[in-house]
């Protein structure tokens, strides 16, 4: 099967997006950008949490992968995809910069 440029669109989405938030996160230095042990501790164990409930859904037949020509078709696991876990570490790091970002207004706006 010949190499699909498209193969690679979502994982480039994705990673174009982790890298959006890597550069909010480095000027206002909310979460890996503040304290990178404890953040990097933190995205490792938000990301295995979910991991493991890919795996559970997986093994249950609730998440199977859907066919698409935007994936790369790199498998980590019987329907786990690649883009799965870059999507996870995604979800964890937007989602801590959100409420620690949320968690400064409120407290500027609090205290001004």
């Amino acid at each position: 099967m010949p190499f699909e440029p498209t193969s690679l669109l979502y994982l480039a989405a994705l990673l174009i997006s982790a890298g959006c938030i890597m550069l909010i996160d480095w000027r206002h230095r909310l979460f890996l950008f503040r304290e990178p042990l404890r953040a990097v501790i933190i995205l490792i164990i938000g990301a295995v949490f979910f991991l493991l409930w890919d795996v559970a859904g997986i093994a249950l037949g609730i998440f199977f992968q859907g066919t698409g020509p935007y994936m790369t078709g790199i498998m980590l696991g019987p329907e786990l995809p690649l883009e799965e876990l870059v999507f996870l570490l995604f979800l964890c790091h937007v989602t801590m910069v959100l409420v620690l970002g949320a968690q400064r207004v409120l407290t500027w706006r609090a205290t001004a």
